[in-house]
């Protein structure tokens, strides 16, 4: 049987009468290219989602099937990025709290309880930051899975501009060909060029 994550904390709230219970989570702050996503995901009270878990433990066809029924199933749901300018003008953890602030404001409605990933993001005021929130909140599950699914195919679609960094296979982590392709060709407009290796190579491509 397919693992779930729990709705411990999300019980907890919706008994203390709170419905507008939302979890949150990010895809991208360890690549060398391409931006930070994150999603806002706030269940219906009492629902739960039959195999949604970590994003990183699931295939790509299990990930695409559970985000449809993410999109379709669930209260409310908003996807937000900070570029990769952003993330190199104000380093990576703060274009992360932007990108996770967009993605609150663009819920049809203010949260009463935010379940964060990870460790506290000052930014976001009051919250519930949960380690390995991705495995243990449903709602943060289903976070994970739609900044996963919608910025894997972002850099798929970069990939066909640039087709010799294989970001349609690595998704801008620094894998053997992809650096490769760095040192061969340098870096593009869309990789973070205050990163090493980027920042020892020559100013980005023509877009």
């Amino acid at each position: 049987m397919a693992r779930t994550a729990p709705t411990d904390y999300e019980r907890e709230a919706w008994e203390r009468g709170l419905d507008k219970v939302v979890g949150i989570d990010e895809a991208g702050c360890g690549p060398l290219a391409g931006p930070v996503v994150a999603a806002a995901v706030a269940l219906r009270p009492g629902q739960n989602l039959e195999g949604v878990f970590d994003s990183k433990a699931l295939s790509r066809k299990q990930r695409e099937e559970l985000a449809l029924e993410i999109r379709n199933r669930v209260l409310a749901f908003s996807i937000a990025a900070a570029s990769t300018r952003e993330i190199e003008r104000f380093n990576i953890r703060r274009a992360t709290s932007m990108a996770m602030r967009r993605a609150i404001r663009g819920l049809p409605f203010e949260p009463e309880l935010l379940l964060v990933d990870g460790r506290r993001v000052p930014e976001l005021g009051d919250h519930t930051a949960i380690i390995k929130g991705d495995r243990l909140s449903l709602s943060i599950a289903c976070a994970s899975i739609l900044s996963k699914t919608v910025r894997d195919r972002l850099m798929e679609r970069l990939s066909s501009r640039y087709p010799a960094y294989g970001w349609d296979e690595n998704k801008g982590y620094g894998t053997g060909r992809h650096l490769a392709a760095i040192r061969e060709l340098g870096p593009t407009p869309h990789h973070r060029r205050t990163w090493a290796p980027i920042a020892q190579h020559e100013l980005p491509l023509e877009v």
